[in-house]
Order: structure tokens, then C-alpha cells, then sequence
């Protein structure tokens, strides 16, 4: 997965993109894991600490430059203290929002805008750069199945697949092909938060929260 210029939440929300170019809307937890994306990415780059549970702007004047990290710093520091399993559902949709404006701003989506019942205006997503989606799928899939040992994976894009696994995205490989995954992910957690103790305890807490939006899948009447 090349360390291009797509952000964590940028790149999770790809993922949930499938091969005919249908989009996850239907996932309720899809809000929850580009948040998590984004609160991962602002840990990666120091601009959030861990205080003792609770996620902490590093700096105040601290700015990135990409408008949904900026975004989401300026809400946790104007905000009431909470932990990071908080932040991952608290105002989520805002973050997917201004991600899905950012990939429209860089080719990768096309926003179409109608009105439902002709009066409620709403705006449909399509992607456009489906062979980087793709492209992306088959990263992540090989990071979850492939030979190379966990530590040679570059610590961000085992956070994007620890991610992505958590939720279940169809970036998983196929159930004939996840004997051992789960040992895999716990390996790649640890490369992805092994810069220190302090975020190797976040993406841990991050993951674990992702795991708990995800919808329990129903059980047949009889099953």
C-alpha cells in the first residue's frame, strides 16, 4: 500500500467500496471506523495523546493541513474531555461527511445530488477511481494473509488492515482463507502501535471499539 497522500480515514472509507463500485451505506458502523481511521492518524502523528485514557490535543496550534484531521482536532479541543472509545461513535458522521468531501475534491468519488419525495435534498455517492479501490482491497488482503512477517509491514498500513478487519469490511479475505487471522491481526496491532506503549494501547482501544459497532449478523429462524 504505498504511503501516498490518502489519509487512514480516507483509505477506510475506499475499502468500503466493492468491485461493482456499490458503496456500504448500509453499514452502520462505517461513520464509526473512518473516525477511528482519523483519531488513529492524529495518534500516529503525535498531534493526540493518550492522558490516561483520554484522547488530548498534543498542540493546541498544531494544524496538519488535511481538513478532516484539522477538522476532528478542533472538535476534541473545543470539546468536554472523553476516552477514545467515546470519540469513535461521538459526532462520527461529521468526519465521514467531510471524507467523502475530500475524495470528491480529489477524483476518487462523484457526488450526485437529488431530492427525495422531490423535497428533501440528498446527495449519492458513486466512485470513480475504481481500480485504486481495487488496488487497495488487494493491499489489504494481502497484509492480512500474505508471507511478510508483521514487522516488515509499515506500521501504517497495518493500522489501516487491523482496522478494516475489526470491521469486517469486504477488504477481509474469504472464510477459506482466515486460518490464523486472528493471530495475524494481533501481530499487525502490535507493529501498528509499536512507535510506544501509549499509542500501541490506543490502536488496541481504537480496534476493539470498531469491533463493537459492527452489527451482530442475524441468526436464522431454526438455525
Amino acid at each position: 500500500m504505498p504511503d501516498g497522500p490518502l489519509s487512514l480515514p480516507a483509505r477506510l472509507h475506499l475499502l468500503a467500496w466493492d468491485s461493482a463500485g456499490r458503496e456500504a451505506t448500509g453499514a452502520p458502523h462505517l461513520h464509526h471506523l473512518v473516525r477511528a481511521g482519523a483519531l488513529t492518524e492524529l495518534a500516529r502523528r503525535g498531534l493526540l495523546a493518550d492522558d490516561d485514557g483520554i484522547a488530548t490535543p498534543a498542540d493546541p496550534d498544531a494544524h496538519t493541513g488535511d481538513p478532516v484531521l484539522d477538522g476532528l482536532l478542533e472538535l476534541v479541543g473545543e470539546s468536554f474531555p472523553h476516552r477514545w472509545r467515546t470519540w469513535v461513535t461521538l459526532r462520527a458522521r461529521v468526519t465521514l461527511d467531510a471524507v467523502r468531501e475530500q475524495l470528491v475534491a480529489e477524483g476518487f468519488l462523484r457526488a450526485e445530488r437529488k431530492r427525495v419525495l422531490g423535497v428533501f435534498p440528498s446527495v449519492d455517492h458513486t466512485l470513480r477511481r475504481t481500480a485504486a479501490a481495487q488496488a487497495l482491497r488487494e493491499e489489504v488482503r494481502h497484509i492480512l494473509t500474505g508471507p511478510v512477517p508483521a514487522s516488515r509491514v509499515p506500521a501504517r498500513d497495518a493500522a489501516v488492515a487491523v482496522l478494516a478487519a475489526a470491521a469486517g469490511l469486504r477488504a477481509l479475505p474469504p472464510a477459506g482463507e482466515r486460518a490464523g487471522l486472528r493471530t495475524r491481526v494481533e501481530e499487525l496491532t502490535d507493529r501498528a502501535g509499536d512507535a510506544s506503549p501509549a499509542l500501541s494501547r490506543v490502536v488496541r482501544e481504537l480496534r476493539t471499539a470498531v469491533g463493537a459497532s459492527v452489527p451482530p449478523v442475524p441468526v436464522p429462524a431454526g438455525g
